[in-house]
């Protein structure tokens, strides 16, 4: 074979390796940039709006997310720790808080995606200035709910709570002028209490499947520094938090997009939290 024949092959094998280096290295950058988030399941209008999220980091950010669906709110967070999720998005910061407490504080958010703010229903009054002395309130008995709702009651004027709290309880009430009964009651079982009782401080979700609409409330939690406490987040492990593939991820969650998905699907229910101030 003469020289320029040889050199001619020699080119093609170089070409022919440069393609197959390029090739596997782009599979393995591929596999790389794939997260898999934890989210709740059997709700449609999550799995649209993070469809739509999936979508931009794809697109964007050349970011693959997969997700993993979990029906128990005690398991995306041991998931995470234990390495089987990337990142998770399911909860608030309260509920973090309270996990990291219990199990070695290794997860921390990394954005911020929405509220739902918690609600007061009466199927009895049309204002909170119509509740009478004596009258019953449910609330949910669980720490960072309860906490929540008696806040939300704060600021509807009932009753007054110490300052300075983590979370309150309704040993924290330091003024209650109506002399309410306030009741405790699972979150799942507040707005099933609702016909016996003359108020129910009610979870979105809850409210949502016993048909309740955001209207039909006659008090909203406001959006102020007590309530930024239970906005929802995308957190990962703590030794993870300023991973550029994880922040792209949140990014292609913080767009207008997203912003304008959350009011189509949720209306005033919900809220995109990630730029809203909360003083």
């Amino acid at each position: 074979m003469s020289k320029k024949g040889w050199l001619i092959s020699g080119i093609a094998v170089v070409a022919v390796a440069a393609l197959a280096y390029v090739s596997f290295g782009n599979h393995g950058t591929s596999s790389n940039k794939t997260v898999t988030v934890g989210i709740m399941s059997a709700n449609k209008d999550d799995d649209d709006i993070w469809k739509s999220v999936a979508q931009t980091a794809k697109d964007k950010y050349g970011v693959t997310i997969k997700f993993k669906q979990f029906s128990d709110y005690s398991q995306p967070n041991k998931a995470l720790q234990n390495g089987d999720i990337d990142l998770n998005s399911f909860q608030h910061y309260a509920f973090l808080d309270a996990y990291n407490k219990k199990n070695g504080n290794e997860l921390t958010s990394i954005g911020e995606t929405a509220i739902s703010p918690i609600r007061l229903y009466s199927n009895s009054y049309k204002n909170v200035s119509d509740f009478k002395d004596g009258d019953t309130i449910v609330v949910p008995n669980d720490p960072s709910n309860e906490s929540r709702a008696l806040y939300l009651l704060k600021y509807a004027g009932l009753i007054e709570l110490k300052s300075g709290l983590t979370l309150a309880t309704t040993k924290d009430i330091t003024s209650n002028p109506k002399n309410l009964k306030i009741k405790e009651v699972s979150a799942d079982q507040t707005a099933r209490n609702l016909p016996d009782v003359q108020g129910a401080v009610i979870n979105g979700n809850y409210a949502q499947s016993a048909g309740l609409k955001y209207q039909d409330a006659i008090f909203v939690e406001p959006l102020n520094k007590d309530s930024h406490q239970w906005v929802n987040i995308i957190v990962a492990q703590k030794k993870n938090k300023n991973k550029k593939i994880y922040q792209d991820v949140v990014k292609a969650y913080q767009t207008n997009k997203t912003k304008q998905l959350i009011k189509e699907k949720y209306g005033e229910s919900e809220v995109a939290a990630w730029d809203k101030q909360f003083n």
